[in-house]
C-alpha cells in the first residue's frame, strides 16, 4: 500500500497503492460478465463512464432490503434498526473501497454533483474577498461550476490551470504555479472522464497543503479503474459515484471526520450537529445503501483468489489491481485499432490514462458516429460529456465535441473489436 503521510506531505507518497503486479491471466472476464444479467442482451456496453451495468448481487441486495422491511432512521422497531445497519454498512464499505481513514468521514448523497454543490456552499462561507481558488479546464463540470458560482457569490478570484493542448496531460506545475498565500481551495480531477488523464495528485496535494489550503478531488472516474488510497493521495475531499462502479445511483463524499466536524453546512434544525449526518439532506434511500455494500463486495471478489487475501480492504486492493491490468490491455487494443484508421483522430495522448478514449471521425458528426455504433449494437456516447471547459478549450464544444468509448471491469476483447468493426464501416469521405 502507499505510504500515508501527514497533510504537510512527504515526497515518498505514491499516486496509487502498490500491490503485486497482476497480469491479464489473473482476471477471468468471462466469469465476471456472467455476474451481470444485462450483458446477456448482446449489446456492447462501452458507456461505463456514464454509468455501469449492475451485477446480480446488487439487484438481489436491494430487493432483499425491501422484502425484509425498512423504516426511517432512529426508531425503536426492527425495520428502523435494519435501515440504520444498512447505512452504517454502506459507509464502511465505501471507506474500505477508497482507503478512507474512518467510515464517519463518508457522507452519502444522491450524486457527486449534489455533494460538491453542498461542499462549495459550505466551504465558501469561510472565504473572503481577495481570496483565490484554483480550478482546471480538464475537469467534469461537476467539479467546476459549483466552485465558480460559489466564488462569484463570495467575491473570490478563480485561477485556471490548463492541460497541455496536445497531450491533454495536466502537469502538476500547471496547478502549483497558480498557488499563492490567498489560495483557499484547489479542485482537480483524479482522472478525466473523457480523455482519461490522471494528474499527479500527490504532488498537487503536497504543494496545496504547504500553503495551508484544501484539496478537493473528483474521484468519480478514477475509483472504478484501479486501487485507490485517499490518504496516500493526499486528498482532503474525495468524491465517488457508486453507479460508476457497478452500484446504485448514490454517491459519497469522503473526508477526515475532524475536518468535516469543523464545517457548518445548511441543515434542518432538528438534525444533530454530528458527522456525517449533518451533511445529508432528507431521508436516504436505504435499499440503495444495501446496494452500495453489495457492489463493494462484488468489486472485492472480481479477481481470482482476492476473497482469500484477508480483510475486505486487502481484497479490494488485489481485485482492483487486477481490474486495472485487464483494462490497460483493452485500452491498448482499442488505441492500436483506432490508429489503423487514418480518418479517426484520438483527442489527447496523456502519459497516464484511465481506460477511456475520446475521438473524432473525419466527415461524420460525433452524434452520427454514436448513432451508427448503436445500429451495430455498440453503446458509446457523443458530445462534451460535461467536460465543458475542456471541450471549449479545444474548440469542439459547438460542433458536437467527440465520441467517447470506455472500458469497464466487464469489458472484453470482443467488445473492443466490435467497436473497431463499427468504426471501420465508416468510410473516409472526400
Amino acid at each position: 500500500m502507499g505510504v500515508t503521510t501527514s497533510k504537510a506531505g512527504a515526497a515518498s507518497r505514491t499516486s496509487t497503492p502498490s500491490t503485486s503486479t497482476p497480469t491479464t491471466a489473473d482476471y477471468d472476464v468471462t466469469r465476471v460478465r456472467a455476474l451481470y444479467p444485462a450483458l446477456a442482451d448482446g449489446w456492447v456496453y462501452l458507456d461505463g463512464a456514464a454509468g455501469t451495468q449492475v451485477p446480480r448481487a446488487v439487484i438481489e441486495a436491494e430487493s432483499a432490503a425491501y422484502a425484509a422491511g425498512i423504516g426511517n432512521h432512529g426508531g425503536a422497531f426492527a425495520a428502523s434498526r435494519r435501515s440504520d445497519a444498512l447505512t452504517a454498512a454502506a459507509r464502511t464499505a465505501v471507506a474500505d473501497l477508497v482507503g478512507a481513514p474512518s467510515s464517519r468521514g463518508v457522507v452519502l448523497g444522491p450524486s457527486s454533483t449534489a455533494l460538491t454543490y453542498g461542499a462549495a456552499r459550505t466551504l465558501s462561507r469561510t472565504w473572503r474577498r481577495g481570496d483565490e481558488i484554483v480550478l482546471t479546464r480538464l475537469d467534469h463540470d461537476a467539479n467546476v461550476r459549483p466552485w465558480v458560482q460559489a466564488a462569484g457569490a463570495a467575491g473570490v478570484t478563480v485561477r485556471w490551470a490548463d492541460p497541455d493542448i496536445e497531450t491533454l496531460d495536466l502537469p502538476a506545475d500547471a496547478v502549483i504555479d497558480l498557488l499563492s498565500p490567498r489560495t483557499r481551495l484547489v479542485a482537480v480531477t483524479a482522472a478525466s472522464n473523457v480523455v482519461g488523464t490522471r494528474p499527479d495528485i500527490p504532488a498537487i496535494a503536497d504543494a496545496t497543503h504547504a500553503i495551508g489550503s484544501l484539496l478537493y478531488v473528483d474521484g468519480v472516474h478514477a475509483t472504478p479503474h484501479g486501487p485507490i488510497d485517499v490518504a496516500a493521495l493526499g486528498a482532503d475531499f474525495w468524491t465517488t459515484s457508486a453507479y460508476k462502479w457497478s452500484g446504485p445511483h448514490v454517491a459519497a463524499l469522503i473526508a477526515d471526520p475532524d475536518l468535516l466536524a469543523g464545517l457548518r453546512p445548511d441543515k434542518l434544525d432538528p438534525v444533530p450537529d454530528v458527522v456525517p449526518d449533518k451533511f445529508e439532506l432528507g431521508t436516504p434511500p436505504f435499499a440503495q445503501h444495501a446496494g452500495i455494500t453489495a457492489a463493494v463486495e462484488h468489486l472485492a471478489a472480481l479477481a481470482p483468489g482476492s476473497a482469500m487475501s484477508g480483510p475486505r480492504r486487502e481484497q479490494i486492493l488485489t481485485s482492483m489491481a487486477a481490474v486495472q491490468a485487464h483494462e490497460a490491455g483493452l485500452l491498448r487494443r482499442m488505441l492500436d485499432g483506432l490508429a489503423q484508421f487514418p480518418h479517426v483522430h484520438r483527442i489527447g495522448r496523456p502519459s497516464r490514462q484511465a481506460p477511456t478514449v475520446w475521438f473524432r471521425v473525419d466527415g461524420y458528426p460525433p452524434a452520427a458516429v454514436a448513432q451508427h455504433c448503436a445500429l451495430a449494437r455498440v453503446n458509446v456516447w457523443s458530445g462534451h460529456n460535461y467536460a465543458w471547459e475542456l471541450a471549449g478549450l479545444l474548440g469542439i464544444r459547438d460542433d458536437g465535441s467527440a465520441v467517447r468509448a470506455g472500458m469497464s471491469c466487464y469489458t472484453d476483447g470482443a467488445d473492443v473489436d466490435r467497436l473497431l468493426e463499427a468504426i471501420g464501416d465508416l468510410r473516409p469521405t472526400r
